[in-house]
């Protein structure tokens, strides 16, 4: 990395520190996450955690920008569209048709930006718009289902940021490391207000442009030949996993999926008795080693990491089993 790479990662976590402290001295004034019959918390906590991790982030991002096609007009309007909403559904619930609608247009504009810097085909570029898409609108919403246990988002954003920022490393763009580093660090001091018992939470505005930037870094990485396809998903794949399979199952189930619930796999183990310290025990171990997993391979066996990612399905199927096992164990017992 450059001499401005180590500034910009210690900008945003200094930044984001002071946005941390700040907010913690104006509690009583932030939107308060107020428990329900969906919640994993008994007592109302703040929730505008996100705002810090921007404040880290931003200046950091526009000091060394992230390699994206188009430069920051292929990511930033988008995400700030998105974080405005999302800071708006915090204070006061935006109908989903509104929120589906920005979200959908935001994930256009960045497969739109992508899709033209592959310089494809037109059927190809089609296929590959839907993608893109698809993969970044869901992400922006399976990050904000898995904010829901104090620790979780934060830990997961920590790592899957540091992943992206090794996988830029090894592939030989250190400048382009620098902004994926500064996410994870600006990351680290809301982790420190978030870990059990948590005092601050994210927010829609914090946990849903989170979501957007790992799907939209993740894509455009894979357009520009920092990483292939299966990289992205192994990095994050806990939390898609997770999120992709709990969707899947309350669809066949005929389930209202859109409305928040307690059926995510995460949940599940917290109602278990693991609770929000042993959810994330069980939870940090998993993703770091997905990452560390999907870094090796990228270094020492590109070639395996497809066969790296099916391991680790396998691998979670078997830990999402045993949570199921101990939940229906518990409730049937209840």
């Amino acid at each position: 990395m450059s001499g401005a790479g180590p500034a910009a990662v210690a900008l945003a976590l200094v930044l984001a520190a002071a946005g941390v402290l700040f907010l913690r001295s104006r509690a009583k004034s932030l939107p308060p996450d107020v428990p329900n019959a969906r919640s994993l918390h008994a007592v109302p906590v703040p929730r505008a955690g996100g705002y810090a991790v921007w404040l880290g982030f931003l200046p950091a991002a526009i000091l060394v920008p992230p390699a994206f096609p188009h430069g920051l007009a292929g990511w930033l309007p988008p995400w700030l569209a998105l974080a405005a909403i999302s800071a708006r559904d915090d204070v006061r619930d935006v109908g989903i048709v509104a929120r589906l609608a920005v979200q959908g247009l935001a994930a256009a504009w960045v497969a739109a930006a992508l899709v033209g810097a592959a310089g494809a085909g037109v059927l190809v570029a089609s296929v590959e718009f839907v993608a893109i898409m698809f993969t970044i609108a869901w992400a922006s919403n399976l990050y904000n289902f898995m904010d829901g246990s104090d620790g979780l988002a934060a830990s997961m954003g920590a790592i899957g940021f540091v992943g992206f920022g090794a996988g830029a490393l090894a592939a030989g763009h250190g400048r382009a490391a620098v902004p994926l580093f500064a996410l994870a660090a600006a990351l680290l001091p809301f982790l420190a207000v978030n870990r059990p018992p948590a005092r601050m939470f994210l927010g829609d505005v914090g946990a849903v442009p989170l979501g957007f930037l790992a799907s939209a870094f993740g894509a455009a990485g894979v357009v520009q030949r920092f990483w292939p396809a299966w990289f992205p998903l192994l990095v994050f794949l806990p939390f898609v996993a997770d999120a992709s399979i709990t969707l899947a199952r309350r669809m066949l189930r005929r389930e209202r999926w859109w409305e928040g619930h307690r059926s995510h796999y995460y949940q599940r183990l917290a109602q278990s008795g693991a609770g929000h310290a042993g959810t994330l025990r069980v939870y940090v171990p998993l993703m770091a080693g997905a990452a560390a997993t999907a870094v090796t391979c990228l270094v020492a066996a590109p070639d395996a990491g497809w066969a790296a990612l099916a391991a680790w399905l396998a691998a979670l199927a078997i830990v999402f089993g045993r949570i199921d096992y101990h939940w229906h164990k518990k409730t049937n017992m209840g």
